[in-house]
């Protein structure tokens, strides 16, 4: 049965697949054959142009034609290696064969033997990964929230001198500014964004168990470890890990799935902040002609965007965790748990696109509705008692604290007039009763 919408296991490959589908050619399977690929060639180029003897100068056309072979690796070539596979029972040994049987084809079967000379599968599993890891978070992953924050820059800026009650624990607490609610969330991410953008993406490259004993007992000459590092470095411009066993140690693929659990966790107490926002009447919602909000009650408009983006993000910190958890820790020189839980980096990378475009689609459908904002403020003058308190203290007023607590600390609603007989009953001046009564909850929002 052909994979479709309809009977994929996971909603990455099915419902969710045109979301995610530029995700696809990068970290899936026929991605993780193009760029193994992409490494056997580069590395066999690389052995010629150290250079070594029994390889002697390949010319401009043999190269272009090598690189052309993942350049323009089609479907059918993932295939025909997956076919190998099937007698090889070994995946990157499948490629090594594919990529012979092409020299062959090319005239260039006299070199087919340095194909992966010297390496184990990890040296091109610990490259392909990295590199293609690092393609999806800077074409796809960085530029999602990067127009994630900018919305929330705009928005922000549009909203900097709306007056909005805060809430601690719940409850009406003192003013502040729409605005400056959002901006917490852009500081925050520009520091997250920032943080993961330093983490690099490193790789192994030193054969069975990292020491380059093939490479040394074939050519003691050769300072191996200084042309890996130029071939990780420069050619693939990922960063060689200097002392390795038979694979990549991961801390650093750790340390970035942990900075993506981070920013989606912002992200996830933004989706939190929004919807109770939507609940509290503070958004209306863009209506979109067709659509429905419940089966049952026709004048239901859900914020059904930010908790779909709040669910894929909990999916993807739950894998980010357990990759950033597990990858790090391998039995002596190596075992196999890394390249099983490998397979599914791109899980979380769905999830997590998935909830970034539903973050901005809710973002863009929010309508601030300035009445509902100001009529909390209205009913809720209590707020205000911090401000009076704090200037009679400025001005030696006795015990200002206990007087304001005695007068708000009720069930009672504090209205406006309420806090204006408080303050007419004050042993204070007349300009200072003045200064006092001009408080509002809709002008005491502090600076930022």
């Amino acid at each position: 049965m052909a994979l479709s919408e309809l009977n994929a296991i996971s909603p990455i490959d099915g419902r969710y697949r045109k979301q995610c589908e530029a995700l696809s050619p990068i970290l899936s399977e026929f991605g993780l054959i193009k760029y193994r690929l992409m490494v056997e060639v580069e590395y066999l180029l690389f052995l010629s142009e150290i250079p070594l003897p029994q390889l002697g100068i390949w010319s401009d056309s043999a190269k272009e034609s090598l690189r052309n072979l993942y350049n323009n690796f089609t479907e059918h070539d993932a295939s025909d290696i997956k076919e190998i596979e099937k007698t090889t029972n070994h995946d990157v040994k499948a490629v090594e064969y594919f990529l012979k049987g092409k020299l062959e084809k090319l005239g260039l079967g006299q070199f087919s033997e340095f194909v992966h000379f010297g390496l184990t599968s990890q040296d091109i599993n610990n490259t392909a990964i990295p590199f293609s890891l690092k393609t999806a978070y800077n074409e796809i992953v960085l530029p999602w929230l990067e127009q994630i924050l900018s919305n929330l820059e705009a928005l922000a800026a549009a909203w900097a001198e709306v007056p909005m009650l805060a809430k601690t624990h719940g409850q009406a607490a003192s003013p502040t500014k729409l605005g400056k609610e959002f901006m917490v969330f852009v500081e925050r991410l520009k520091n997250q964004i920032i943080s993961l953008r330093q983490i690099p993406f490193t790789a192994k490259f030193g054969g069975a168990t990292g020491n380059f004993n093939a490479h040394q007992v074939a050519y003691p000459q050769i300072d191996w470890v200084q042309q890996a590092n130029i071939f990780v470095n420069e050619r693939l411009n990922l960063q060689r890990v200097q002392y390795s066993t038979q694979i990549e140690h991961y801390d650093n693929m750790a340390a970035l799935f942990q900075a993506n659990q981070r920013i989606n966790t912002i992200l996830i107490d933004l989706c939190r902040d929004v919807w109770s926002y939507v609940s509290m009447d503070y958004f209306k919602q863009k209506l979109k002609a067709g659509e429905v909000g419940s089966s049952a009650m026709p004048h239901k408009v859900n914020p059904i965007d930010f908790e779909n983006a709040e669910g894929n993000l909990g999916m993807a910190n739950a894998i980010f965790a357990h990759l950033a958890e597990k990858l790090p820790v391998s039995r002596l020189q190596r075992d196999l748990t890394d390249s099983t839980v490998l397979r599914n980096v791109g899980v979380p990378l769905g999830h997590s696109i998935l909830a970034y475009q539903s973050i901005l689609k809710g973002l863009n459908k929010l309508i601030l509705n300035e009445e509902a904002l100001y009529a909390d403020l209205e009913k809720n003058y209590a707020v205000v008692a911090e401000a009076i308190q704090t200037i009679l203290r400025r001005e030696g007023y006795p015990k200002p604290y206990e007087a304001l607590k005695e007068l708000t600390r009720t069930n009672q609603s504090i209205t406006q007039e309420s806090i204006t007989l408080f303050i007419d009953g004050l042993a204070i001046s007349e300009s200072l009763k003045s200064e006092l009564k001009n408080i509002t909850p809709h002008n005491y929002t502090g600076v930022f």
